[in-house]
This record gives C-alpha cells, sequence and structure tokens, in this order.
C-alpha cells in the first residue's frame, strides 16, 4: 500500500486555559466559521534509544482519533511547511507492543535508521477544530484549539498545556505572499485575543524539553 503525502503549512501560538477563541471572520478572506468538532486524539511516538529520527527533524508516531487516525512521520521543514507521511492504523503494528511499527513503516524509515525503535513520548489531546471558510464555503484553514497531556516515557515526564494551531486548507491563497498575510492578520487575532508565539516548534518537541 501506497501511503499518502500532503504538506503541512501552519502557525502554532501558546495560550492560557482561560481565554476565549478569537472571531475569526476578523481576518481577512475568513467570510464564516463552520461549528467546532471535538476529537479525543492518542498518540504514541517512536524514536531510536538515541534519538536518530529526531536528530534529523523526523518525528514517527502512531495516533487513534480524528479524521486522520494512522501512523504519521513527519518529516524536516521544507520552506513554509513540514511534508507528513501517513498509513491507515490497519497497516499492522501495536502500540503496546515495541518495536510494534509495520513493515511497511519501517521499510519506509531504512534510510534514515535500521536500529530497533523504541516508544519515546505518548501525547494525549482534547482538539475542538474549527474550520476557517471562504466566501464559496471553502476551507481556508483550520483552527483547532488543543488541550494537551503529555508524557516523556524516557524521563518519567508529565506535562499538560494549552495551545492553538492554524493549519492551512484547500482554500488557502496559493501565492506565497498572499499566505504570509494571511498568517500576519491571523497571528493579529490570536494576539489581541491574549495567544502568544509558540515555546516550541512541536507538540512532541515540548514534550521531550527540546
Amino acid at each position: 500500500m501506497e501511503p499518502s503525502q500532503s504538506l503541512e503549512v501552519e502557525i502554532t501560538f501558546d495560550v492560557d486555559a482561560d481565554i476565549d477563541v478569537p472571531d475569526w471572520t476578523q481576518v481577512p478572506l475568513v467570510v464564516s466559521v463552520a461549528e467546532p468538532e471535538v476529537r479525543e486524539l492518542d498518540a504514541v511516538y517512536y524514536d531510536t534509544a538515541d534519538y536518530i529520527l529526531g536528530r534529523a527533524g523526523y518525528a514517527l508516531r502512531r495516533r487513534e482519533g480524528g479524521p486522520d487516525a494512522g501512523w504519521h512521520l513527519k518529516g524536516p521543514r521544507q520552506g513554509p511547511g513540514r511534508m507528513e507521511t501517513g498509513w491507515p492504523l490497519d497497516i499492522g503494528g501495536d502500540a503496546a507492543s515495541v518495536p510494534g511499527v509495520p513493515p511497511q513503516v519501517a521499510a519506509h524509515i531504512a534510510d534514515l535508521t535500521t536500529h530497533a525503535l523504541v516508544v519515546i513520548a505518548r501525547i494525549r489531546n482534547t482538539r475542538t477544530a474549527y474550520a476557517l471558510l471562504d466566501a464559496d464555503g471553502g476551507i481556508l484553514a483550520e483552527m483547532v484549539d488543543d488541550r494537551v497531556r503529555t508524557r516523556d516515557e524516557q524521563r518519567g515526564i508529565e506535562q499538560a498545556w494549552r495551545e492553538w494551531e492554524i493549519e492551512l486548507g484547500p482554500a488557502a491563497p496559493g501565492d506565497a505572499d498572499a499566505r504570509t498575510s494571511f498568517f500576519d492578520a491571523v497571528t493579529v487575532a490570536a494576539y489581541a485575543a491574549g495567544a502568544r508565539e509558540a515555546s516550541s516548534d512541536s507538540k512532541l518537541a515540548r514534550a521531550l524539553g527540546v
């Protein structure tokens, strides 16, 4: 089975537990916001004991819950985003076993490492998702309000925080300058509501303290 691939272009903010989501229709191009959808996500992350994948800029996970449940390999940043390669959950493997990684996934990362993989982190997330729509009903972006709980499985350290993430959708501006302007307007709205610049590059990096 050939994996799916997509380029994720997104921006993330740290937020306090009690602030309200802004009115995203104040952002140019956003005409309406779809009804929120709550998702319970549970992800287990794998790497070698000395973090070969992470040091090369990759993150491998098995995630349950939400519309994109499955195995995901996120690559290093490429320009505005990161390439994500995905496989369905039923491709095989068991999150409770180590290494527990399906042969197709292991083969895909063989150029990066053939060393044994271990569970390095678990990230659980109560996500409320909002689709930001244009005048034609197209999805400009998906905004998610994440309440995150993590455990670094190597050090036994647990954390919890809240963040907002806005990822471009199929109706997002195609021009690089227009995308930048859109994200600039999103940032203005987020900061006005009380958000802050994200303290880490990703949930996994924050969970691991890097």
